[in-house]
Protein backbone atom coordinates (compact mmCIF):
# COMPACT_ATOMS: atom_id res chain seq x y z
CA UNK A 1 0.00 0.00 0.00
CA UNK A 2 0.90 3.30 -0.98
CA UNK A 3 0.23 6.07 2.10
CA UNK A 4 0.42 10.03 1.37
CA UNK A 5 0.92 11.87 4.48
CA UNK A 6 0.35 15.59 4.02
CA UNK A 7 3.12 15.37 0.98
CA UNK A 8 4.03 18.79 -0.08
CA UNK A 9 6.81 20.12 -2.99
CA UNK A 10 7.37 23.57 -3.42
CA UNK A 11 9.93 24.62 -5.75
CA UNK A 12 10.27 28.48 -5.20
CA UNK A 13 7.04 29.95 -5.21
CA UNK A 14 5.66 27.57 -7.26
CA UNK A 15 3.43 24.59 -5.11
CA UNK A 16 3.44 22.02 -6.96
CA UNK A 17 2.04 19.60 -4.43
CA UNK A 18 -0.16 20.76 -1.77
CA UNK A 19 -0.73 18.61 1.41
CA UNK A 20 -1.70 15.74 -0.46
CA UNK A 21 -3.14 12.59 1.99
CA UNK A 22 -4.57 9.69 0.53
CA UNK A 23 -4.06 5.78 0.64
CA UNK A 24 -3.46 3.99 -3.07
CA UNK A 25 -4.71 -0.02 -1.89
CA UNK A 26 -3.95 -2.88 -2.96
CA UNK A 27 -5.60 -5.20 -4.91
CA UNK A 28 -6.92 -2.45 -7.31
CA UNK A 29 -5.70 0.07 -10.32
CA UNK A 30 -6.13 3.37 -8.94
CA UNK A 31 -5.89 6.10 -12.16
CA UNK A 32 -4.09 9.38 -11.47
CA UNK A 33 -5.96 11.58 -13.25
CA UNK A 34 -5.08 15.42 -13.76
CA UNK A 35 -4.08 18.48 -16.35
CA UNK A 36 -0.68 19.11 -17.56
CA UNK A 37 1.01 21.18 -14.27
CA UNK A 38 -1.10 18.99 -12.12
CA UNK A 39 1.20 17.47 -9.81
CA UNK A 40 1.33 14.22 -11.27
CA UNK A 41 4.72 13.12 -12.26
CA UNK A 42 6.06 15.47 -9.50
CA UNK A 43 3.99 12.96 -6.65
CA UNK A 44 4.93 9.60 -8.36
CA UNK A 45 9.02 11.07 -8.10
CA UNK A 46 8.28 11.98 -4.14
CA UNK A 47 6.76 8.12 -3.80
CA UNK A 48 9.82 6.99 -5.20
CA UNK A 49 12.41 8.97 -3.75
CA UNK A 50 13.84 11.04 -6.90
CA UNK A 51 12.55 14.33 -5.47
CA UNK A 52 12.57 15.18 -1.58
CA UNK A 53 9.12 16.58 -0.12
CA UNK A 54 8.87 20.37 1.60
CA UNK A 55 6.86 18.78 3.92
CA UNK A 56 4.79 15.55 4.90
CA UNK A 57 5.67 12.34 3.89
CA UNK A 58 5.31 9.28 1.21
CA UNK A 59 5.32 5.48 2.61
CA UNK A 60 5.12 2.10 1.16
CA UNK A 61 3.66 -0.27 3.44
CA UNK A 62 4.62 1.62 6.15
CA UNK A 63 8.78 2.63 5.14
CA UNK A 64 10.12 5.92 3.04
CA UNK A 65 11.36 4.52 -0.39
CA UNK A 66 15.29 5.52 0.52
CA UNK A 67 14.73 3.49 3.32
CA UNK A 68 13.92 -0.09 1.11
CA UNK A 69 16.85 -2.44 1.84
CA UNK A 70 15.82 -3.96 -1.93
CA UNK A 71 14.23 -1.21 -3.27
CA UNK A 72 13.15 -3.10 -6.69
CA UNK A 73 11.96 -6.13 -5.02
CA UNK A 74 9.24 -4.13 -3.10
CA UNK A 75 8.15 -1.26 -5.68
CA UNK A 76 8.27 -0.93 -9.37
CA UNK A 77 7.72 2.03 -11.60
CA UNK A 78 7.59 3.34 -15.11
CA UNK A 79 8.20 7.02 -14.89
CA UNK A 80 10.59 7.80 -17.81
CA UNK A 81 10.95 5.16 -20.81
CA UNK A 82 14.26 6.43 -22.41
CA UNK A 83 15.84 6.17 -18.16
CA UNK A 84 18.38 3.49 -20.21
CA UNK A 85 21.54 4.51 -21.36
CA UNK A 86 21.36 4.54 -24.92
CA UNK A 87 24.37 2.48 -25.70
CA UNK A 88 23.41 -0.40 -23.84
CA UNK A 89 20.99 -3.83 -24.56
CA UNK A 90 17.86 -4.34 -23.04
CA UNK A 91 19.15 -6.89 -21.38
CA UNK A 92 22.59 -5.76 -20.47
CA UNK A 93 20.35 -2.84 -18.67
CA UNK A 94 17.81 -5.02 -17.07
CA UNK A 95 20.85 -7.48 -15.80
CA UNK A 96 22.23 -4.61 -14.14
CA UNK A 97 19.39 -3.41 -12.39
CA UNK A 98 18.81 -6.85 -11.36
CA UNK A 99 22.44 -7.85 -9.92
CA UNK A 100 22.25 -3.84 -7.65
CA UNK A 101 19.08 -5.67 -5.92
CA UNK A 102 19.78 -9.37 -5.77
CA UNK A 103 17.57 -10.37 -8.26
CA UNK A 104 18.44 -13.65 -10.18
CA UNK A 105 19.87 -13.28 -13.86
CA UNK A 106 17.19 -15.70 -15.18
CA UNK A 107 14.08 -13.13 -13.75
CA UNK A 108 15.26 -11.02 -16.81
CA UNK A 109 14.58 -13.38 -19.16
CA UNK A 110 11.29 -13.57 -17.73
CA UNK A 111 10.28 -9.79 -17.75
CA UNK A 112 11.59 -9.50 -21.64
CA UNK A 113 9.36 -12.33 -22.58
CA UNK A 114 6.42 -11.23 -20.42
CA UNK A 115 6.22 -7.60 -22.44
CA UNK A 116 7.49 -9.08 -25.94
CA UNK A 117 11.07 -7.93 -26.07
CA UNK A 118 13.03 -11.55 -26.05
CA UNK A 119 13.92 -11.27 -29.53
CA UNK A 120 15.02 -7.74 -29.34
CA UNK A 121 17.12 -8.56 -26.34
CA UNK A 122 20.71 -7.65 -27.63
CA UNK A 123 19.71 -4.55 -29.15
CA UNK A 124 20.92 -1.08 -27.87
CA UNK A 125 18.23 0.54 -26.56
CA UNK A 126 19.48 3.85 -28.56
CA UNK A 127 18.00 2.45 -31.53
CA UNK A 128 14.11 1.55 -29.78
CA UNK A 129 11.16 3.02 -30.77
CA UNK A 130 9.09 4.77 -28.06
CA UNK A 131 6.65 1.80 -27.62
CA UNK A 132 9.01 -0.44 -27.40
CA UNK A 133 10.99 1.82 -25.05
CA UNK A 134 8.05 1.88 -22.99
CA UNK A 135 7.62 -1.94 -22.75
CA UNK A 136 11.24 -2.10 -21.47
CA UNK A 137 10.36 0.31 -18.74
CA UNK A 138 7.61 -1.89 -18.38
CA UNK A 139 9.86 -4.80 -17.82
CA UNK A 140 12.11 -3.05 -15.73
CA UNK A 141 9.34 -1.95 -13.19
CA UNK A 142 8.10 -5.83 -13.17
CA UNK A 143 11.94 -7.18 -12.61
CA UNK A 144 11.70 -7.62 -9.01
CA UNK A 145 8.19 -8.97 -8.83
CA UNK A 146 7.02 -6.11 -6.30
CA UNK A 147 3.71 -5.87 -4.72
CA UNK A 148 3.60 -2.12 -5.34
CA UNK A 149 3.95 -0.23 -8.77
CA UNK A 150 3.82 2.67 -10.34
CA UNK A 151 3.38 3.36 -14.10
CA UNK A 152 3.21 7.08 -15.87
CA UNK A 153 1.46 7.18 -19.09
CA UNK A 154 2.88 3.23 -19.63
CA UNK A 155 1.02 3.48 -23.38
CA UNK A 156 2.66 5.90 -24.64
CA UNK A 157 3.76 5.57 -28.17
CA UNK A 158 1.81 1.96 -28.31
CA UNK A 159 -0.73 0.54 -30.77
CA UNK A 160 -3.63 -0.75 -30.27
CA UNK A 161 -2.54 -3.79 -29.59
CA UNK A 162 -0.40 -2.91 -27.05
CA UNK A 163 -2.49 -0.36 -25.10
CA UNK A 164 -4.86 -3.67 -24.83
CA UNK A 165 -2.00 -5.74 -23.77
CA UNK A 166 -1.11 -3.02 -21.11
CA UNK A 167 -4.42 -2.47 -19.79
CA UNK A 168 -4.66 -6.32 -19.20
CA UNK A 169 -1.39 -6.67 -17.74
CA UNK A 170 -2.47 -3.63 -15.24
CA UNK A 171 -5.60 -5.93 -14.52
CA UNK A 172 -3.74 -8.66 -13.65
CA UNK A 173 -1.42 -7.37 -11.84
CA UNK A 174 -3.91 -5.60 -9.33
CA UNK A 175 -5.99 -9.25 -9.10
CA UNK A 176 -3.18 -10.59 -7.66
CA UNK A 177 -3.43 -8.36 -4.67
CA UNK A 178 -0.63 -6.30 -5.63
CA UNK A 179 -1.40 -1.89 -5.33
CA UNK A 180 -1.01 -0.68 -8.85
CA UNK A 181 -1.15 3.79 -9.38
CA UNK A 182 -1.59 4.80 -13.35
CA UNK A 183 -1.73 8.04 -14.45
CA UNK A 184 -2.76 9.42 -18.06
CA UNK A 185 -4.24 11.46 -20.27
CA UNK A 186 -6.47 8.64 -21.93
CA UNK A 187 -10.26 8.58 -20.83
CA UNK A 188 -11.68 6.30 -22.63
CA UNK A 189 -8.03 3.76 -21.35
CA UNK A 190 -8.93 4.69 -17.41
CA UNK A 191 -12.71 4.15 -17.70
CA UNK A 192 -11.95 0.35 -18.81
CA UNK A 193 -8.63 -0.26 -16.62
CA UNK A 194 -9.34 2.13 -13.13
CA UNK A 195 -11.01 1.02 -10.26
CA UNK A 196 -10.57 3.67 -7.82
CA UNK A 197 -9.42 7.73 -9.21
CA UNK A 198 -7.50 10.30 -7.68
CA UNK A 199 -8.10 13.44 -9.72
CA UNK A 200 -5.65 16.26 -8.76
CA UNK A 201 -5.56 19.85 -10.13
CA UNK A 202 -3.50 22.86 -9.44
CA UNK A 203 -1.20 20.98 -6.65
CA UNK A 204 -4.41 19.68 -5.00
CA UNK A 205 -6.93 16.49 -4.62
CA UNK A 206 -9.88 17.28 -6.24
CA UNK A 207 -11.70 13.63 -5.97
CA UNK A 208 -10.48 10.00 -4.13
CA UNK A 209 -13.24 7.72 -5.22
CA UNK A 210 -14.28 4.71 -6.86
CA UNK A 211 -14.80 5.51 -10.84
CA UNK A 212 -18.18 5.30 -11.14
CA UNK A 213 -18.97 7.55 -8.00
CA UNK A 214 -17.08 9.75 -10.34
CA UNK A 215 -19.06 9.15 -13.25
CA UNK A 216 -22.40 8.80 -11.26
CA UNK A 217 -21.79 12.64 -10.25
CA UNK A 218 -21.38 14.36 -13.58
CA UNK A 219 -23.97 16.64 -14.17
CA UNK A 220 -23.61 15.52 -18.26
CA UNK A 221 -25.40 12.24 -16.77
CA UNK A 222 -29.11 12.55 -19.07
CA UNK A 223 -32.40 11.09 -19.99
CA UNK A 224 -33.29 10.40 -23.27
CA UNK A 225 -36.80 10.63 -23.77
CA UNK A 226 -38.99 10.01 -27.06
CA UNK A 227 -42.37 10.86 -27.19
CA UNK A 228 -44.65 11.59 -30.45
CA UNK A 229 -45.39 14.93 -28.66
CA UNK A 230 -41.88 16.05 -28.13
CA UNK A 231 -43.14 20.20 -27.97
CA UNK A 232 -45.69 19.41 -24.84
CA UNK A 233 -43.36 17.14 -23.17
CA UNK A 234 -40.64 19.86 -23.42
CA UNK A 235 -42.82 22.57 -22.01
CA UNK A 236 -44.18 20.21 -19.68
CA UNK A 237 -40.35 18.79 -18.36
CA UNK A 238 -39.22 22.77 -18.06
CA UNK A 239 -42.35 23.72 -16.36
CA UNK A 240 -41.44 21.73 -13.79
CA UNK A 241 -37.98 23.23 -13.31
CA UNK A 242 -36.10 20.42 -15.53
CA UNK A 243 -33.56 21.29 -18.35
CA UNK A 244 -34.12 20.23 -21.53
CA UNK A 245 -30.82 20.01 -23.59
CA UNK A 246 -31.03 21.70 -26.91
CA UNK A 247 -28.40 18.84 -29.07
CA UNK A 248 -28.22 19.33 -32.80
CA UNK A 249 -27.86 15.64 -33.40
CA UNK A 250 -31.27 14.33 -31.63
CA UNK A 251 -34.26 13.27 -33.64
CA UNK A 252 -37.19 15.51 -34.25
CA UNK A 253 -39.38 13.14 -31.84
CA UNK A 254 -35.99 13.06 -28.92
CA UNK A 255 -35.35 15.44 -25.63
CA UNK A 256 -32.58 15.16 -23.48
CA UNK A 257 -33.43 15.52 -20.18
CA UNK A 258 -30.36 16.87 -17.05
CA UNK A 259 -30.13 16.53 -13.53
CA UNK A 260 -33.75 14.24 -13.29
CA UNK A 261 -34.64 10.78 -12.18
CA UNK A 262 -36.40 7.96 -15.02
CA UNK A 263 -39.57 7.59 -12.25
CA UNK A 264 -39.34 11.30 -11.83
CA UNK A 265 -39.63 12.18 -15.71
CA UNK A 266 -42.10 8.72 -16.32
CA UNK A 267 -44.32 10.10 -13.49
CA UNK A 268 -44.57 13.56 -15.19
CA UNK A 269 -44.83 12.54 -18.56
CA UNK A 270 -48.23 10.27 -17.48
CA UNK A 271 -49.98 13.03 -15.25
CA UNK A 272 -49.68 15.19 -18.85
CA UNK A 273 -51.16 11.99 -20.58
CA UNK A 274 -47.89 12.13 -22.83
CA UNK A 275 -47.63 9.16 -24.48
CA UNK A 276 -43.55 7.66 -24.37
CA UNK A 277 -41.92 5.65 -26.96
CA UNK A 278 -39.06 5.12 -25.13
CA UNK A 279 -36.99 6.51 -21.61
CA UNK A 280 -33.37 5.31 -21.04
CA UNK A 281 -30.62 6.75 -19.09
CA UNK A 282 -27.44 8.24 -20.86
CA UNK A 283 -24.66 7.91 -18.56
CA UNK A 284 -21.63 10.17 -18.47
CA UNK A 285 -18.23 9.25 -19.82
CA UNK A 286 -15.11 9.66 -17.75
CA UNK A 287 -13.97 12.02 -19.79
CA UNK A 288 -16.97 14.30 -19.55
CA UNK A 289 -16.56 14.01 -15.67
CA UNK A 290 -13.26 14.68 -15.84
CA UNK A 291 -13.88 17.98 -17.77
CA UNK A 292 -16.10 19.03 -15.38
CA UNK A 293 -14.24 18.52 -12.07
CA UNK A 294 -10.76 19.86 -13.41
CA UNK A 295 -12.88 23.07 -15.78
CA UNK A 296 -11.40 25.35 -13.02
CA UNK A 297 -7.95 23.52 -12.61
CA UNK A 298 -6.22 23.54 -15.94
CA UNK A 299 -2.99 25.59 -16.53
CA UNK A 300 -2.27 25.45 -20.37
CA UNK A 301 -5.81 27.09 -22.14
CA UNK A 302 -6.11 27.49 -25.44
CA UNK A 303 -8.08 31.04 -26.32
CA UNK A 304 -10.80 31.16 -28.70
CA UNK A 305 -9.40 33.05 -32.15
CA UNK A 306 -9.52 36.41 -32.04
CA UNK A 307 -12.17 37.79 -34.15
CA UNK A 308 -9.35 39.36 -36.64
CA UNK A 309 -8.23 35.27 -37.46
CA UNK A 310 -5.34 35.86 -35.40
CA UNK A 311 -3.53 32.72 -33.87
CA UNK A 312 -4.81 31.16 -31.22
CA UNK A 313 -3.26 32.28 -27.88
CA UNK A 314 -1.95 29.36 -25.46
CA UNK A 315 -2.17 30.83 -21.98
CA UNK A 316 -0.97 29.43 -18.47
CA UNK A 317 2.50 29.93 -16.57
CA UNK A 318 5.34 27.22 -16.11
CA UNK A 319 4.49 23.97 -13.89
CA UNK A 320 5.32 20.26 -13.27
CA UNK A 321 3.38 17.79 -14.63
Amino acid sequence: MITLDRLTKRYGEKTAVSDFSLQIRPGRVTGFLGPNGAGKSTTMRLITGLDTPTGGRALIDGTPYAQLSHPLREVGALLDARAGHPGRSARGHLLGMARSNGIPAGRVREVLETVGLAEVAGRRIGTFSLGMGQRLGIAAALLGDPRVLLFDEPVNGLDPDGVRWVRELIRSLASEGRTVFVSSHLMSEMQDTADHLVVIGRGRILVDEPVETVIAGSSRNALRVRTPEPALLRAELRAAGLTVEERPEAAPDELIVLGAGLEEVGALAFRSGVPLHELSLRRASLEQAYMELTAGSVEYGVAAPAPDGADDVVRGKAGTR
